[in-house]
């Protein structure tokens, strides 16, 4: 469907074709279904009924998608539901997410800012609202020290980014035209060889040579450091109060519409979870570590948790200053003409539940729904 005012060019409507979606799907339709027992997925015993009995919510198994793998895993959000059962579904990729949200395959999830921006301008508006943040940081450029030991150095590198015109692959861009250098955004062709590299395979490209460095989401950047790489750049130095957004909330509007209840409770499951993550972090990176070996078989050792851990805050503003920064970065990029955000957020439900905690109220930054 194209956007009003904000249709995506063809370069990235590549990234979000269906094709590509085909390789992020499983046999379980749009995504992987989580793996839980029945006292951490399904629903807290005697609990209050609410207008759904299942609430189907999608996430990374990645650790800047913490909220959601600490909070389904220590039940924290399962006890706000009451006896709503939450059924977890795991994606690889933005697209398949946005796609299961439109689909209806999940009602509520966890993603990045890059593909909520192409899903909320590719449905004209119609098909998601932001209701929370849940994560900020966790990106560093690492690089092999042999060949760069500064950042003046990159210039004629090969660097890898996740994915043409993902929120790594946009930082980057702009960064590099920040530097004055030039770069074709389509091809990665130009003063920086940007290559687009699946984080999976990243660790062995950077192994064989064939690139000189990674502009990457943790733990993919702690990884290459185990291999040897050195950090040469943490992202969040390059934002105001070191934050910016990586993993936001979002929700169908339909859902939203229909079972706000709902809605309300897994917001106030998330803001608890954070505030149990910040006060306990040992446990909660155990925890989180623990749901990762459930959903992929296996854990992280601790010398790439460790430091994936320190660099991921976890919080409940959606930082959306930062998410219309990002916007302008891939408009000025040649990734996205110029999108109208109006109405992506819908905060409200949050800033009532902080307002009742007790804590400072977030921002929209003018992007809110009237």
């Amino acid at each position: 469907m194209p956007a009003p005012r904000s249709t995506l060019r063809r370069s990235l409507a590549a990234v979000t074709a269906l094709p590509l979606l085909a390789v992020a799907l499983t046999a379980c339709g749009y995504g992987s279904e989580a793996k839980q027992d029945d006292t951490r997925a399904n629903a807290a015993v005697g609990g209050k009924k609410l207008s759904t009995d299942t609430v189907k919510i999608g996430y990374f198994p990645n650790l800047t998608h913490a909220t959601a793998l600490v909070g389904i895993q220590e039940g924290i959000i399962a006890k706000e539901l009451g006896s709503t059962t939450v059924k977890p579904s795991t994606f690889n990729a933005g697209p398949s997410e946005i796609e299961a949200l439109n689909a209806g395959s999940i009602d509520i999830g966890f993603i990045g800012p890059s593909p909520a921006i192409n899903g909320f301008t590719k449905s004209k508006g119609k098909s998601l609202r932001i209701i929370g943040g849940s994560a900020s940081g966790g990106v560093k450029l690492v690089v092999n020290p042999k060949k760069i030991k500064t950042l003046d150095d990159l210039k004629g590198k090969k660097i890898a980014t996740p994915q043409l015109g993902n929120t790594q692959d946009v930082a980057f861009l702009n960064w590099i035209s920040e530097k004055g250098w030039k770069v074709d955004a389509n091809s990665g062709k130009g003063d920086v060889s940007v290559v687009r590299t699946d984080n999976k395979v990243t660790p062995d490209a950077y192994r064989s040579g064939s690139i000189d460095g990674a502009w990457v989401p943790e733990p993919t950047a702690s990884k290459l450091v185990a291999q040897g790489a050195k950090e040469l750049l943490d992202e969040s130095t390059l934002w105001p109060d070191n934050k910016f957004v990586i993993t936001n909330i979002i929700v169908s509007q339909k859902f939203l519409a229909e079972h706000k209840d709902v809605v309300e409770a897994v917001l106030r499951g998330t803001v608890a979870t954070n505030a149990w993550i910040n006060a306990n972090p040992d446990k909660a990176k155990a925890s989180a570590n623990t749901a990762l070996k459930e959903l992929s078989g296996k854990e992280l050792p601790a010398e790439i948790l460790d430091p994936a851990w320190k660099s991921v805050q976890f919080i409940d503003d959606p930082l959306a200053a930062t998410l219309d920064a990002e916007a302008k970065h891939a408009v000025k990029a040649g990734l996205l003409e110029q999108p109208d955000l109006t109405g992506i957020y819908d905060l409200k439900p949050l800033n009532a539940i902080l307002k009742a905690a007790g804590k400072p109220e977030v921002a929209d930054a003018g992007l809110g729904v009237k």
